[in-house]
């Protein structure tokens, strides 16, 4: 008589393909940050630009438009 042996049935695989690293990437601007006197020299050339052809505005304006451009922002042209 023949003994007959049962086999193991077995989950198929799956396919072995590594998964991919997750690298964090690093965002960088080609454009640094203007420093506070970058910034303070460009508010007061508006300022006098302002003053020169009689246009209303304030020194805070005049501040966050330097910041603008300096940042390369084209919002306030």
């Amino acid at each position: 008589m023949k003994t007959s042996k049962a086999k193991a049935i077995s989950k198929p695989k799956k396919n072995s393909v590594p998964k991919k690293a997750v690298r964090s990437k690093k965002v960088s601007t080609s454009k640094s940050e203007p420093r506070e006197a970058e910034i303070r020299e460009k508010a007061k050339e508006i300022y006098h630009q302002r003053i020169a052809h009689g246009e209303y505005g304030t020194p805070l304006d005049d501040w966050f438009k330097a910041e603008d451009l300096l940042k390369g922002s084209k919002k306030n042209k």
